[in-house]
């Protein structure tokens, strides 16, 4: 198997200690030379400002390239395209766009802003228009669910979308987790002949607490298959062992990946870099000395 490329995904920090354990993080992970690292918004847009400010620390004091999550929620066209221009000031030329979730969380309907976009397709279009030199420079990924999300009208609708992104001047999709290789095989196989050529990046999930995986897979309406809940079954209380089951379900679902032919991945790691580091080196990627940003 060749050596993957990888990427990964980090959320802004509530405290400074978070923040410091999210510095940890990112130091740790500059050595292994991801494509990118991104990092997101938090529930309705509520973490804009920590977001904005971590993804300038990383253009500002590492090697990596950061891509910024940018949501619809609660943002009229005129502060979407100010948040995208302080990034393009900021360094930051890579937007993963995304409707976003209601503020009231997932599962209560979503009501745009008056003055804003409905919906990420509108976005991704909205920030190519504003300004036509974004064009070639501006990256743009968008999400994508190897499963029907939560939302779903059907495969036929959630791929005419996708193409409609991908017409819009989306660059590459980035798919919502799952843990079965068959999964996004079909996916990949639908999207092809619905004629989305973008690439299609697995996203793999890097949560050890199986607690709150459940959570978060009943949310987004991902499958866990009985052999995941007996791997973690009576682990509750061992972090630990958790930990080296979690990490060897990452890697062992990215080689069967990538002896299909898959050679990209994207971790979510939830800011913990041991997790990360530990699937990178079962995938035989290992850190070199990481180049400072000037």
């Amino acid at each position: 198997m060749s050596i993957p490329l990888v990427s990964f995904e980090f959320f802004p920090p509530k405290s400074e200690k978070m923040a410091a354990r999210l510095w940890d993080t990112i130091t740790r992970l500059e050595p292994v030379h991801p494509n990118f690292v991104s990092v997101t918004y938090g529930a309705g847009g509520s973490t804009r400002e920590r977001t904005h400010a971590t993804v300038k620390r990383i253009a500002d004091e590492t090697s990596l390239t950061p891509a910024a999550h940018l949501t619809c929620v609660d943002a009229s066209r005129e502060q979407v395209h100010e948040v995208a221009e302080d990034y393009w000031r900021a360094g930051v030329k890579h937007i993963v766009a995304l409707r976003g979730d209601p503020p009231e969380g997932m599962g209560q309907p979503f009501r745009p802003h008056p003055q804003g976009y409905e919906n990420s397709l509108e976005l991704i279009a909205g920030l190519r228009a504003h300004r036509p030199e974004w064009g070639k420079c501006f990256e743009i990924s968008v999400a994508c669910y190897p499963e029907p999300h939560p939302e779903s009208r059907g495969w036929e609708s959630d791929l005419a979308l996708l193409k409609a992104k991908q017409d819009a001047g989306a660059d590459r999709a980035i798919t919502q987790f799952f843990f079965e290789p068959e999964i996004y095989l079909r996916f990949l196989e639908r999207a092809r002949a619905a004629g989305i050529t973008m690439p299609i990046v697995p996203g793999l999930m890097l949560q050890s607490n199986f607690t709150g995986l459940k959570k978060i897979a009943a949310q987004c309406q991902t499958s866990l298959p009985n052999w995941l809940h007996e791997l973690y079954e009576g682990l509750e209380d061992d972090a630990e062992t958790r930990d080296l089951i979690t990490a060897n379900v990452a890697a062992d679902l990215s080689r069967k990946l990538a002896e299909q032919g898959v050679e990209e991945f994207h971790f979510y790691t939830l800011n913990r870099a041991g997790l990360a580091l530990s699937t990178c080196r079962l995938l035989g990627l290992r850190p070199h000395p990481a180049t400072q940003a000037a």
